[in-house]
């Protein structure tokens, strides 16, 4: 059976450039049967079939002279979303796989203001997360983190020489050995959710890179800011509500 790379595969089915079929896969939106596709230059059979996830556009919900404040879709990185809504430029990040509220900025008076609530810890940030076992009662997590960067890939832990982080995890529900918790997050360092649960022995579902079993997404939304006196609000996704 002749085989091929799994990207030259994809394109010539999708109708696609190679370049756009190695992202979709890099993306984690290329499956076979139910089984994701992970390697864009792996060797597969020449008649592979796959199945693709369509990813959804970011959706509006409020817009000001100051601001744009967007429902990030997961799969899509968070400067794809500021090429989309140009010239405003983004007051802060979501992971590529990280859903829901996205801060984008209009001018530089309004992004100082902002970025200074950043900076002294007065915004407020909820997230909702599907966790790795039972977690019964609320958890702080006030530990330092570092960060590397490697690849152009940043990879984040627990450090003495960090920079200072502090999480609160509340439980929600619990369904078999997962929980779905609420988190709100104070000073927002890179990936420190998913460090601080893992730190805990809670990985966040789908986190592969931070001891997460695999799954179709990093279970993880940001759902609830609070900036300047203005609250927005990212629905839970569909796939949260009914992952059991």
């Amino acid at each position: 059976m002749a085989t091929e790379k799994a990207y030259k595969i994809l394109a010539l089915q999708e109708g696609i450039s190679n370049n756009n079929a190695k992202s979709m896969i890099d993306r984690g939106l290329v499956y076979v049967g139910n089984k994701k596709v992970v390697i864009a230059r792996g060797e597969l059979n020449a008649d592979t079939k796959f199945r693709t996830i369509k990813v959804e556009r970011p959706k509006v919900i409020f817009e000001n002279d100051d601001i744009v404040v967007v429902d990030k879709p997961t799969y899509v990185n968070s400067d794809e979303i500021e090429r989309q809504f140009k010239p405003a430029v983004l007051l802060h990040r979501l992971d590529r796989e990280t859903s829901g509220v996205l801060m984008l900025v209009k001018n530089e008076e309004f992004r100082e203001k902002a970025i200074k609530e950043f900076r002294q810890d007065k915004v407020y940030k909820e997230y909702i997360a599907w966790v790795e076992g039972i977690m019964s009662e609320p958890i702080e997590v006030d530990k330092p983190i570092s960060t590397q960067k490697k690849n152009n890939k940043a990879y984040s832990n627990v450090s003495p020489k960090g920079k200072p982080a502090r999480s609160e995890f509340f439980p929600d529900l619990v369904s078999a050995n997962k929980t779905k918790i609420k988190c709100i997050i104070h000073h927002g360092r890179t990936h420190q959710i998913r460090v601080h649960l893992r730190y805990i022995d809670h990985s966040i579902v789908g986190d592969e890179q931070y001891g997460g079993r695999r799954a179709k997404r990093v279970m993880l939304h940001a759902h609830k800011v609070r900036l300047l006196g203005m609250e927005f609000n990212a629905p839970e996704p569909k796939e949260f509500i009914h992952f059991q």
